[in-house]
């Protein structure tokens, strides 16, 4: 208790300290700079301002009030980080939903890490910190990724370093930003997951994407069924001529698109469905364990 109180004392210290007009810091060279940068310093709310490049942009109000509630009764456990603007003028680098949930609770000073660097280092820091240590959304890492490509001038080589994140893993993020805008916005909003994404960035047509998309909300397909759905849409595509555009039902034989539906009715859950313009063709049904597999046997065999 002793060392929390002794610490939190200094960071009060080194605040005035920021407060003093005739002594203020502005570069790493400037006396009692190595006092103030990369320490723990209580700073004014007020005196902070929100970073433009914060690639968070969804913000839910009721996690937000439970930070609020934590912070309430246990305090800021994680400083935030910023980097100081003009004197007594600050602007966040990381940590923006602890300093909106501090504001929530009406919190005067907050604690903070100090930094001193311009716009692009500030946006690399910003972006790179976010993708490291927060709870973002597939579509916001991959638009964090592509903003340090295009404004750092970075190369995805380098940014896998600098994020240490393989270059594939950094290549499936930001193939998502393909996506049909409905579609980033359900996995942003969580309706649709990151592994829906990805199977769904396979479709080039559009007018298909968004129709197969309809099809994994309204009916709830896991990944693995929407998987094989892609795959079957595919492998008709390449083997039954169609006009650009066509809706995916038109692709297959009217004797399957006009029975699919009692078929995923009779087994409850969602088959794909293949054919070639001859007609040959192949069912596949998808199940996500041992339990699936036996029900769907006893569905097929009677036993």
């Amino acid at each position: 208790m002793a060392k929390a109180q002794k610490k939190q004392a200094l960071g009060r210290g080194l605040s005035a300290l920021l407060k003093d007009p005739d002594n203020d810091i502005k570069s790493v060279g400037d006396k009692n700079a190595d006092q103030v940068i990369g320490n723990v310093i209580e700073l004014d709310i007020t005196a902070i301002e929100v970073n433009p490049f914060q690639p968070r942009t969804n913000f839910n109000d009721e996690a937000l009030e439970e930070l609020a509630s934590s912070i309430r009764e246990l305090g800021i456990i994680q400083p935030i980080t910023v980097r100081k603007l003009d004197f007594n003028k600050y602007q966040l680098v990381s940590g923006e939903r602890r300093f909106r949930a501090s504001k929530l609770v009406g919190l005067e000073t907050i604690p903070a890490y100090i930094r001193i660097a311009n716009d692009q280092e500030s946006l690399e820091m910003a972006l790179v910190e976010n993708i490291q240590r927060q709870d973002l959304d597939p579509i916001e890492i991959a638009l964090s990724y592509q903003r340090l490509i295009d404004e750092i001038d970075i190369t995805q080589e380098k940014l896998s370093d600098r994020v240490g994140k393989k270059r594939s893993t950094i290549t499936n993020y930001l193939r998502l930003l393909k996506l049909q805008p409905e579609v980033q916005t359900a996995m942003r909003d969580g309706h649709v997951s990151m592994g829906h994404g990805r199977a769904l960035v396979n479709i080039e047509n559009e007018d298909d994407q968004i129709f197969i998309f309809q099809k994994i909300v309204n009916n709830g397909l896991s990944v693995r069924a929407t998987e094989n759905l892609v795959k079957s849409y595919k492998e008709a595509n390449n083997t039954v001529p169609t006009q650009e555009n066509t809706p995916i039902e038109k692709k297959l034989p009217d004797f399957i698109s006009k029975n699919i539906d009692a078929i995923n009715e009779r087994l409850d859950t969602e088959v794909a469905i293949s054919a070639s313009a001859n007609g040959k063709g192949k069912i596949t049904i998808p199940f996500s364990s041992e339990k699936e597999f036996k029900r769907l046997k006893k569905i097929l065999t009677g036993a």
